[in-house]
């Protein structure tokens, strides 16, 4: 099976979410708000040829003003005929208290809204992750937690980026982890792979709870990863998650991503990806379980993040990490993003006895979503399910499914391009134009169309945005005392936190240390 998928992904292009460099004088701020471009034509009076250009170019913009204030139009009238409504009275509900029935078809706008957020939250790992070899410190997060969200744009988005997660790349993964030509400066084995914050005070008095996110980074580069990870089912327990049951299994390669570590050597990967994230979450909710304020645990993450997002959430309910010890339950929620499947009929079971809730949003024509298990699935009956549950090869989608589809965008152009698919910025920009089934493709906040090709080619050229047209100015590089131009260095990456012994000792994992 392995083989075969990966014959099939032979055919497809190489590069995912990796900006391609371009000359244009295009400036930005990362914002996933706001977008504000200029560019320079340049035009020669006595050639015929280019004078065509500019009037075809013209044109086309005209076209495209003309459609995008239509849009505009039509989101003023819409507006204008919703009531007022605030996620402070229906968080719950929101994060799928009754499995969001009646909030799909038609979509309910707060649903919209705070499905693009925690979508923005988790492109923000992308958008932050250094991935350049030429970087020394390739495969590290570009920011400081304290300044994380401000040097993304995103300064209103009312979080504390509390803990770096990282990972171990000492497993077969090697479309997922970025090393530098120079791993002795920050760490040689060692890649960030998401954070974990908290609301403050005033975000949490508008969403009527204090909120703890969990944010994982998917790939960056290739779809590849799909044929690194298609390898087997195994009992989640055998990775030391404290499941009962044997029959409940995981892909094995997520899981490894998930709980391997390297105790000597990096400081970075003494602990795992997981006891780095439980750890954190059980300090969390320590600090703001005794209050009196309602309390949410909501996992993000795309493609590959979407996978350790499901993992994480799993991990958290059957760890009874999400149990305050005045037992007061706090509601688990994941916001998954063109995920692959993750585990049997008996994870996904296992999962909704616990009370995890899943909405994966996905676009139809995105193959990930669709592995692995390409013959036995969810689809097929649940008898041959039951039957072929033994099976290495028998996987079942978790949660409820938002299926979008590109090709209803007018501002899409028509491709079969499976990097467009996959994008995260796409999905955002189909999330904020979908108003139900057969509804007309209107964007209900206006997000900015531009955003889609941060890092592929999927906008109609009308728009005139170059694809791939996100990069950092000067590729980073910056100017010292002596006019030489250099990479600059940053302030010491966090480590782990000398707490995280006391957390997993109450959590019981440090037997597993």
């Amino acid at each position: 099976m392995a083989i075969l998928l990966s014959n099939f992904l032979f055919l497809f292009p190489k590069q995912l979410h990796h900006p391609k460099q371009y000359s244009s004088p295009l400036h930005y701020s990362t914002s996933n708000s706001h977008f504000q471009t200029s560019r320079l034509f340049k035009t020669t009076n006595t050639e015929q040829s280019s004078q065509c250009q500019v009037i075809s170019r013209t044109r086309d913009s005209y076209a495209f003003t003309e459609e995008h204030e239509e849009q505009q139009q039509q989101q003023i009238n819409m507006e204008e005929s919703l009531p007022e409504s605030k996620i402070a009275d229906s968080w719950r509900e929101i994060h799928g208290s009754n499995d969001w029935t009646g909030l799909l078809d038609p979509m309910n706008d707060l649903l919209r809204s705070e499905l693009i957020r925690y979508g923005e939250m988790s492109q923000s790992c992308y958008d932050a992750f250094d991935y350049d070899p030429f970087s020394k410190y390739c495969g590290s997060c570009r920011f400081s937690r304290g300044k994380f969200f401000e040097r993304l744009g995103m300064e209103n988005v009312g979080y504390e980026v509390t803990r770096y997660l990282y990972a171990t790349s000492n497993i077969n993964m090697p479309n997922f982890f970025k090393k530098s030509r120079w791993p002795k400066v920050w760490s040689k084995s060692a890649n960030w792979i998401g954070y974990v914050a908290v609301s403050n005070d005033e975000k949490s008095k508008e969403l009527g709870r204090r909120d703890i996110v969990v944010a994982w980074r998917g790939t960056v580069t290739r779809l590849e990863w799909i044929t690194d990870l298609m390898d087997f089912l195994k009992p989640i327990a055998e990775a030391k998650i404290g499941c009962p049951n044997s029959g409940v299994k995981v892909e094995s390669g997520f899981v490894d991503l998930y709980t391997e570590k390297e105790e000597k050597g990096c400081g970075y990967c003494r602990f795992s990806a997981r006891e780095q994230v439980m750890a954190e979450v059980k300090r969390l909710t320590e600090r703001f379980g005794g209050a009196e304020e309602e309390m949410s645990i909501t996992i993000t993450g795309h493609s590959l993040g979407s996978a350790l997002a499901v993992l994480s959430g799993f991990d958290i309910a059957e760890t009874g990490l999400n149990r305050l010890g005045n037992g007061r339950l706090v509601p688990v929620c994941v916001f998954s993003f063109s995920g692959p499947r993750v585990g049997n009929f008996s994870f996904k079971e296992h999962l909704h006895e616990l009370g995890v809730k899943v909405l994966r949003v996905v676009n139809i024509h995105d193959i990930v979503p669709k592995t692995p298990g390409f013959l036995f699935n969810e689809s097929i009956p649940r008898a041959v399910m039951q039957f072929a549950e033994g099976l290495p090869w028998s996987y079942s989608h978790v949660g409820v499914e938002l299926k979008l589809d590109h090709k209803v965008s007018p501002f899409l152009k028509q491709t079969n391009d499976p990097v467009c698919a996959h994008n995260l910025e796409a999905l955002l920009h189909l999330l904020d134009g979908y108003h139900g089934k057969g509804g007309r493709f209107v964007l209900a906040s206006g997000r900015d169309p531009a955003l889609v090709n941060k890092g592929c080619d999927f906008l109609k050229d009308h728009y005139l945005v170059p694809p791939n047209w996100r990069q950092d100015e000067n590729k980073g590089m910056i100017r010292n005392q002596d006019g030489r131009w250099i990479q600059p260095d940053r302030l010491k990456f966090d480590d782990h936190p000398q707490d995280i012994h006391h957390h997993l000792t109450q959590l019981g994992l440090h037997f597993y240390s």
